[in-house]
């Protein structure tokens, strides 16, 4: 007899969370992805001196191991969201609207983090702006990419791109294909002092999130080393 009891471990599911600054404080939304992507790509770019302190280095002037920042890191992954579960029973969101949610609040990351004033307001601040030559802008919304409790690093989605692949009769879609580039921002990216700095909590969240996935991983270096030791000595031996 079941007894209720699962040994099926709990899928933790991948997000991205995007801070908003609140009167009490970051108001996190967390876009969960209905299924986890099967597959994710990161791309590690160390950084490279400008072109004549690469020239000096040529001549031995500069060291060649000199290594000022952390490597450039983008992240690729393939969401893919499906409305058919939902539709079988009547869930009035996905009969309304179909998976046009959901979408929307991955879209909203890459537009600029606008005031309370609203759509009203950024209207008539593009038409100020069009008016006297310059369209004011603002900045996007502070983004943590969350891939279970290994990897939560702030964002900045730089490619998205969809593939709809089924509708509604309403022609909202009911199926589609996410793809998203993000750029790594590391905590360089939200100075805590200088002229610069960024004293909100959304940034200290996102300084924090960093060097912690920072630290994970350096730690997870340092243990993978302990492994090499005994090969290591036997080339040695040779």
């Amino acid at each position: 007899m079941a007894d209720g009891y699962s040994r099926t471990p709990r899928l933790t599911k991948g997000a991205l969370i995007r801070l908003t600054e609140g009167i009490a404080g970051p108001l996190p939304q967390a876009i969960a992805f209905q299924y986890n992507p099967e597959t994710l790509s990161r791309k590690l770019t160390p950084w490279q001196p400008p072109a004549e302190d690469a020239a000096a280095q040529q001549g031995g002037q500069t060291d060649p191991q000199a290594q000022p920042y952390n490597p450039e890191e983008v992240i690729d992954v393939a969401i893919e969201f499906d409305a058919t579960d939902q539709l079988e029973t009547d869930d009035p969101r996905a009969v309304a609207v179909g998976i046009a949610d959901r979408l929307a609040a991955l879209e909203v990351l890459l537009y600029p983090d606008t005031d309370s004033g609203g759509l009203m307001t950024d209207l008539v601040a593009s038409l100020t702006g069009a008016a006297s030559g310059a369209v004011p802008r603002s900045t996007v919304p502070v983004v943590l990419f969350a891939w279970g409790t290994g990897l939560v690093v702030p964002v900045r989605l730089t490619s998205y791109a969809v593939e709809e692949q089924a509708f509604s009769n309403r022609l909202y879609p009911i199926r589609a294909k996410v793809t998203v580039s993000m750029q790594v921002l590391t905590d360089l990216a939200f100075p805590d002092t200088g002229a610069n700095a960024q004293t909100g909590l959304s940034a200290e969240i996102a300084r924090a999130a960093y060097r912690y996935t920072m630290a994970q991983r350096k730690a997870l270096g340092i243990a993978g080393v302990g492994h090499a030791i005994e090969p290591l000595m036997n080339l040695l031996s040779l």
